[in-house]
């Protein structure tokens, strides 16, 4: 599915991407009589990290200048594209489950086959930089350019134009929003204050908020923390059960994030499989991917309007 601009029918295909899993709730607060709607990241980002310096669970070194790369670590990247990317594919599909991919760049064109396939099986390609780099510190013309680099990389590959974004380690910078919006994007994720999708003002227009999670996310939790596979299960199960409850009188979402090569390995792949399980068996449950979402929540009276954009 294209991303566009929202009007009346961004509410129809939000509600027809909606898979929803019996009916629950009043039916007021999303398509289908959903009750609670799951949003499930899943970063593409192997292959699009620099050649050392990057994020991994091995320990720092200052390599000489004569060291192009950190090996050892791009392995555990390359893992993402091999191995991670291709068995999360397959475990969405047994749920009959669409995502939302946030795509770096590089790790597309390295790759364009898998950025394709992930389309193909009708999961959203949303925005994540053309490559791994700080853009709060950029002027506002070289954050321009680097928006639409990763915006025209991504739909070169993919046919796909990206509707969201999503900064490195979520840090925009004071033009990131203004530039979005200027550039036809029409949500981002960069905000974890909320447990539903909000509209906040940019420049005079409404712009959607789809927050994103650090709590139910697997990289803070699993490398970051050491948890076991089975501690990520029980946080997020928790987390459902509580919004579920929650979810009977008001619009509740629960977002959930998943790396390519950290939730691709085995042991992870099954809790998600359990996790969606359990999901899938409580009534008015659905999975939308976080463009669909922001269409419905620009065209839903019931939607939250901040007074304040941070």
């Amino acid at each position: 599915m294209a991303a566009g601009v929202a009007g009346a029918a961004g509410a129809v295909d939000a509600a027809d991407a909606a898979t929803t899993q019996g009916a629950g709730g009043s039916g007021t607060f999303w398509p289908n009589d959903a009750r609670l709607v799951i949003s499930i990241s899943m970063q593409f980002e192997a292959g699009g990290q620099p050649p050392k310096g990057a994020d991994s669970p091995f320990p720092k070194v200052d390599f000489p200048a004569s060291v192009k790369s950190d090996a050892v670590a791009n392995t555990w990247f390359a893992y993402g594209y091999r191995e991670g990317i291709p068995r999360m594919l397959d475990l969405w599909d047994k749920h009959g489950v669409k995502v939302t991919s946030h795509m770096i760049g590089e790790a597309v064109q390295r790759h364009p086959e898998l950025a394709r396939e992930i389309v193909k099986r009708g999961h959203e390609a949303a925005g994540h930089g053309p490559r791994w780099s700080s853009q709060y510190a950029m002027t506002r013309n070289e954050e321009r350019a680097f928006l639409i680099a990763g915006r025209d990389m991504v739909q070169q590959v993919t046919g796909e134009r990206t509707a969201g974004y999503n900064c490195n380690w979520l840090r925009r910078g004071p033009n990131t929003l203004s530039l979005l919006q200027e550039l036809g994007f029409t949500y981002h994720i960069d905000d974890v204050s909320r447990d539903e999708p909000f509209i906040e003002q940019v420049d005079g227009k409404d712009f959607v908020v789809v927050p994103y999670t650090l709590r139910n996310n697997d990289i803070l939790l699993i490398e970051g923390r050491n948890y076991s596979p089975q501690q990520f299960l029980e946080q997020i199960k928790g987390e459902f059960d509580q919004l579920y409850e929650e979810a009977g009188t008001r619009r509740r979402m629960m977002s959930i994030s998943a790396h390519d090569r950290i939730s691709g390995t085995p042991q992870m792949v099954r809790v998600w499989d359990e996790f969606l399980t359990y999901a899938r068996s409580k009534a008015g449950v659905a999975f939308m991917r976080k463009d669909d979402i922001a269409r419905y929540a620009l065209t839903s009276p019931q939607t939250v309007r901040e007074r304040e954009t941070i």
